[in-house]
């Protein structure tokens, strides 16, 4: 090989080598310990190089986007992928906190308080004791805090 064609093959390398970098896979690893329940900001992940070829990479938060709103299920160390089943939504509702009950009908809406036996996020189905009557309902979660019942 001449050496014309060897500057030529370093120059096409040289140029290449940052688009080549730019392809690398990364991935998004803590930066401190998050705790089950903590709400998980952006403040407290960071994006890295991955070392590493995926044998399954769909198990795993790859991006920034798949921790919007997402608390922590387990415990998350810093520096380790995070498994996307170790994420949840947040919860809309909470156990034992009294949270609006409301029964839709056409035009007609009843609003009565109740109080969720289970957390619950935005479209769960969680049953509810309502304060009035004592009676145990399930509704849905809705984005508002509110639970929506339906005639049984």
């Amino acid at each position: 090989m001449s050496r014309r064609m060897i500057g030529i093959a370093f120059a096409a390398l040289a140029l290449l080598a940052p688009a080549i970098a730019g392809a690398q896979e990364t991935v998004v690893v803590p930066t401190r310990v998050i705790y089950p329940g903590q709400e998980i900001g952006f403040d407290l992940l960071e994006v890295v190089p991955l070392r590493r070829q995926l044998p399954n990479p769909s198990i795993y938060a790859l991006d920034m986007e798949q921790f919007a709103g997402k608390v922590a299920k387990n415990t998350l160390l810093p520096g380790r992928m995070v498994a996307v089943a170790a994420l949840r939504e947040a919860y809309v509702v909470e156990a034992g906190k009294p949270v609006e009950m409301q029964f839709v009908q056409g035009p007609l809406v009843i609003s009565v308080t109740g109080v969720p036996l289970q957390p619950g996020s935005t479209g769960d189905i969680v049953r509810i004791r309502n304060l009035d009557s004592g009676a145990v309902v399930s509704g849905v979660v809705m984005a508002d805090g509110t639970v929506r019942v339906s005639a049984s």
